[in-house]
């Protein structure tokens, strides 16, 4: 469409912009698993507020807004002190999970280059279940990617890594947890390989960086999966996931300032003055990182504790349910994802039908399953939940499977 000749008033606009969100999934209901976490309205006041307050500041330039300098610094050093970082542990505000797995490609690459002189064709080596922003990161700076079988208990394989790893190998890749099944790879073990091979260890904790710390606080058994684990070079975590901040927001956090140091870009070869910017966007939402610092002081451990217990709950629940039904549990979750086969029945089909009842959620693909990524509030709808699928399970068991549906993210 063409832009209009004349402007049309807010108000107007704002009914339309309402009415066009009807067709959408309805996440405030509960039905959604997927996409957005839904702590409250509590929390969403505190989002939008703050997001407002700092809508139009700009993070691109600190000296112009040393508020945004600040609350970003104060933002990454609780999810350091969180992450049992050391002293001298340093990072950044991203724009999500993507952008920080990136960005610490790109510091891993440029050690590798700066610091370990590899020359020539560089790679990675990660589980099959890690996330494929690492593929996206790679196809941009033209890295190998090796990706390696799990296990059959759904874990990343460190044997089978530590094979696939050479002298060309610029980063070793465990999750915290992975997407797919929601668990935690075996950390300990890859950090030690990295220690034994001088590779770089990456955690991807986007879902479970703000996450996990509070669930052992609450008594899980959560191990070791941050920088308490010494061969850990760098990590990420997405505030606006588990840390319930406002989209986008992320942190990709590094165990030394001197290997932060390798993300930074800095130049000055233009006419314009110098340009330093640590991540990759110039211009940097204020709002993102103001919302994420008021969240984040709003909720404090007690807040968090609460919240992730809600999560927990929720989840624990659901999994005694579908249990019930017949489904099987994929491994052991810890926190608040979890994945769920069944060995007689298409699952897709099953999703199709909980589709049809409102319900948006995601898949697995090996094995097919359903998979949920849950939030405080799925406590309240754990029950409905749970009823949807029995029904949905009884409609395919008697062949009422519906529309072929392809699991997708776009």
């Amino acid at each position: 469409m063409s832009m209009p000749e004349k402007g049309t008033d807010w108000e107007t606009l704002k009914r339309d912009m309402q009415a066009r969100g009807q067709g959408d999934v309805k996440w405030r209901d509960g039905k959604t698993a997927v996409y957005v976490f839904n702590a409250g309205p509590d929390v969403e006041r505190v989002q939008k507020e703050a997001y407002t307050l700092f809508m139009s500041e700009n993070g691109l330039g600190p000296l112009a807004f040393p508020s945004l300098k600040k609350m970003e610094d104060e933002v990454v050093s609780m999810g350091l002190s969180l992450l049992h970082a050391p002293e001298g542990a340093a990072g950044n505000i991203t724009s999500g999970g993507t952008d920080s797995i990136t960005m610490a490609m790109k510091a891993a690459r440029d050690f590798a280059r700066k610091e370990g002189d590899k020359k020539g064709t560089l790679n990675i080596v990660l589980p099959r279940s890690a996330h494929p922003a690492f593929d996206k990161a790679a196809k941009v700076m033209e890295i190998e990617v090796r990706r390696v079988a799990v296990g059959s208990d759904w874990f990343a394989d460190v044997e089978a890594m530590a094979e696939a790893a050479d002298a060309q190998t610029a980063m070793i890749v465990g999750s915290a947890p992975c997407f797919p099944y929601g668990l935690i790879d075996p950390i300990e073990k890859l950090g030690q390989l990295a220690r034994a091979r001088g590779l770089w260890l990456h955690v991807d904790a986007c879902v479970g960086g703000y996450i996990a710390p509070f669930v052992r606080m609450n008594g899980g058994d959560i191990p070791p999966f941050d920088f308490e684990v010494e061969g850990v070079s760098s990590m990420s975590a997405d505030l606006h996931k588990y840390g319930y901040c406002a989209k986008g927001a992320s942190t990709v956090l590094f165990r030394t300032e001197a290997l932060r140091a390798h993300m930074i870009f800095d130049c000055n070869e233009w006419p314009g003055g110098r340009m330093v910017t640590p991540t990759l966007a110039g211009t940097r939402p204020g709002g993102a990182i103001a919302a994420a610092w008021a969240v984040m002081n709003f909720l404090g451990v007690e807040g968090y504790r609460a919240k992730h217990r809600q999560v927990t709950d929720a989840r624990e629940k659901i999994e005694a349910g579908v249990r019930a039904l017949g489904f099987r549990v994929i491994g052991r979750p810890q926190l608040g994802l979890l994945a769920f086969t069944h060995d007689e029945i298409d699952c897709m089909a099953v999703w199709g039908k909980l589709f049809e009842r409102g319900w948006f959620t995601s898949l697995t693909t090996e094995p097919k399953g359903l998979h949920l990524m849950l939030s405080p509030f799925h406590l309240q709808v754990a029950d409905i939940y749970l009823s949807d699928l029995a029904a949905a399970t009884a409609e395919v068991k008697a062949g009422q499977k519906g529309p072929a549906r392809e699991a997708r993210y776009s």
